[in-house]
């Protein structure tokens, strides 16, 4: 048995003062269950003693590698262990898996086999990181991160409304902007004239208390639009139900779009998913014909709710297939760019292998846009949402 005859509190308390030297975060509460899991299950070999320690003692992800370190110093003159193996081709993982680590032991298995990856950014010591740009891991169930996968034209309604609720779920904050009014903060720069002045009576208008403030930060308003054309029937369902998710999380301004312009703000912020696409879906007279892109731009810029738009972000879904001439596109987005503070474009044909924007009105549109990203099932959509939330 490993570690026989050995103090293991002595052992514990050791290899975590070695982890907090090299910036792991361990505690009392962590060396404590360090020793209550070597008591409960002694470690036979040196690879159930590290699967031990690094469930007792790391709980962020980000400290693994530095735990990696410490550990094969520490047991240095034992055999290494292999952290780190292939388990499949590496044109075959995403960008963002992980690999985990097996023992020694375990026989290599065909690809797929093996434990399963974790949708995990890569384990990099702490000097080394970057700001990769790197989403939120995906910590949906299984079965729905499946279905996530699927293209919209294979999930039915039932299947469709269930991923809209989790897409709404995701929408958990959103970016904020500098308004013209301020707050009381203490840690403030500025001195609030007026409350200080107001205190300032109850000293004989000496300003014993100077009170500070800071500029109040607003959430950034979003208007969304959303191609309902023929071309766009198989994502239109989906797509209702991003608007539903911007309407009621971000305060957004929706409107869904033919040949002409149709505000869904009010149909579509119902508590009631089924009820709001339903009600949405009625208000669209004009759906699975033809595609204006331009003047449905230039319809909104031209509105009373144009004003919205100013320093918004704009979403615009579609594939770019519009009747309109790209003179016109290029017209209606160069004037959209003025007031926008982002616009980005959401194209289910944006992440299909080697896709270039050889539709006319894609091409004069895409000049004016900061990001162009896929969207042609509901991760890509997820995943635009997590984007949006960090501009």
């Amino acid at each position: 048995m490993l570690l026989r005859g050995t103090d293991r509190a002595g052992v514990a308390v050791a290899l975590t003062d070695r982890l907090r030297r090299a910036g792991v975060p361990t505690g009392l509460t962590e060396t404590g269950d360090f020793v209550h899991a070597l008591e409960v299950s002694p470690p036979l070999t040196l690879d159930t003693l590290y699967w031990t320690a690094r469930v007792s003692l790391v709980r962020r992800q980000t400290d693994l590698a530095a735990f990696d370190k410490v550990f094969t110093a520490v047991f240095a003159d034992a055999p290494p262990l292999p952290f780190i193996r292939e388990a499949v081709a590496p044109a075959a993982r995403r960008d963002d898996d992980v690999q985990v680590p097996v023992p020694a032991d375990t026989e290599e298995v065909a690809d797929g086999g093996g434990l399963p990856w974790a949708t995990l950014p890569p384990v990099v010591d702490a000097e080394d990181s970057s700001d990769t740009g790197l989403l939120a891991p995906d910590r949906r169930p299984s079965a729905l991160a499946a279905l996530a996968e699927l293209p919209f034209e294979d999930l039915d309604a039932t299947r469709t409304a269930l991923l809209g609720e989790e897409l709404r779920a995701i929408l958990t904050r959103w970016p904020t902007r500098r308004s013209r009014r301020h707050t009381t903060d203490p840690s403030g720069r500025r001195i609030a004239l007026r409350a200080t002045i107001t205190r300032a009576r109850r000293t004989a208008w000496e300003p014993a208390t100077l009170v500070r403030e800071s500029p109040l930060r607003r959430p950034r308003r979003a208007v969304l639009l959303c191609d309902v054309s023929e071309s766009m029937r198989a994502q239109a369902a989906a797509y209702l139900h991003l608007m539903r998710a911007f309407a009621l999380v971000a305060d957004a301004e929706v409107f869904a779009f033919a040949t002409t312009l149709t505000r869904l703000t009010p149909a579509l912020r119902h508590t009631s998913a089924a009820d709001a696409v339903a009600r949405a879906s009625d208000l669209v007279t004009d759906r699975f014909g033809g595609t204006k892109i331009a003047t449905n731009i230039a319809a909104l810029l031209a509105s009373h709710h144009g004003n919205t738009v100013r320093g918004a972000l704009v979403i615009v879904a579609s594939d770019g297939w519009d009747s309109d001439p790209p003179d016109e596109m290029a017209a209606a987005m160069a004037r959209l760019r003025r007031r926008a503070h982002r616009i980005l474009w959401l194209n289910p044909r944006a992440g299909a292998p080697g896709f270039t924007p050889r539709v006319a009105g894609m091409s004069a549109a895409l000049p004016f846009c900061d990001r162009l990203l896929p969207a042609a099932t509901f991760h890509d959509l997820t995943a635009a949402a997590q984007l949006l939330q960090t501009l």
